[in-house]
């Protein structure tokens, strides 16, 4: 189940992939003692979720906690939808299906699709970027020789993930992390999106400087290809920004919640 709590805004953190609600720990308490209304989810197969790797079939089975929890809510609720990483395809989604009570979505080095090409075009030109000794230990499947499954492993999480983190969050990650699908299949599908709806939202990106997972060239090249309302870089993030300056990016999430009706 979401973790929750209490303003107007509902800020609603969505985890990347292989990870949980749970790297939001710092985050939320930052929001709760500002008073907010904050939860975090956890996607299917993901954190706590019941779910084993092969239970999760297909992305509708992956976002479906988030479906769920989005579809519980007042129709008079206004939420911030903040993905990470790999969660900025769940939240586009999100959009789509529930347009009429989010106010805004915060992109935080993440996928973001456009609504006119299938959102795999931007994962394939992610892995057509990547060299093969940036997998270092991570572990995958393949389906028709593009990757299905990922398993991070622990000197990827400290070398690519974790390295502006403290040690204890790191450790916590090696606990923690579950393996889990790409669904490039289920991406490739025409119409997910729709101008209608997904693009009637206001979208913010946030740029994570020395990111190792989602480089800056791609973070720049994904504002390109689908343009944000507004853009906002925080220096030294890298890749966890929750973990590594969790109190800017709370900060941040605050002004958006504020400026955005």
């Amino acid at each position: 189940m979401p973790t929750t709590t209490t303003t107007q805004k509902h800020l609603v953190l969505v985890h990347g992939l292989c990870h949980g609600a749970w790297c939001w720990y710092k985050v939320l308490t930052h929001l709760r003692y500002a008073g907010y209304r904050v939860s975090a989810v956890d996607l299917g197969g993901s954190g706590v979720h019941p779910s084993r790797l092969e239970e999760i079939g297909s992305f509708a089975d992956y976002i479906q906690p988030l479906f769920q929890f989005l579809d519980s809510l007042s129709a008079d609720e206004r939420v911030v939808l903040v993905g990470h990483s790999y969660a900025g395809l769940a939240i586009s989604l999100a959009m789509e299906r529930f347009p009429q009570i989010v106010s805004v979505a915060v992109f935080i080095t993440a996928y973001m699709p456009n609504y006119r090409d299938p959102p795999v075009l931007q994962m394939t030109q992610y892995f057509k970027n990547l060299k093969p000794e940036m997998y270092m230990d991570c572990r995958f499947t393949f389906k028709n020789g593009s990757p299905a499954s990922a398993e991070l492993g622990d000197s990827y999480l400290a070398t690519m993930m974790y390295q502006n983190c403290q040690p204890e969050d790191l450790a916590l990650a090696k606990t923690l992390i579950r393996p889990s699908h790409f669904f490039l299949e289920d991406m490739s599908k025409d119409s997910l999106l729709t101008s209608d709806r997904y693009g009637s939202i206001s979208r913010v990106y946030v740029v994570c400087e020395g990111d190792r997972v989602v480089d800056e060239e791609f973070q720049r090249f994904v504002i390109e290809d689908s343009p944000p309302n507004e853009v906002k870089s925080f220096p030294g993030a890298g890749h966890m920004i929750m973990l590594s300056i969790p109190k800017d990016i709370s900060l941040y999430l605050q002004d958006i919640a504020a400026r955005y009706p």
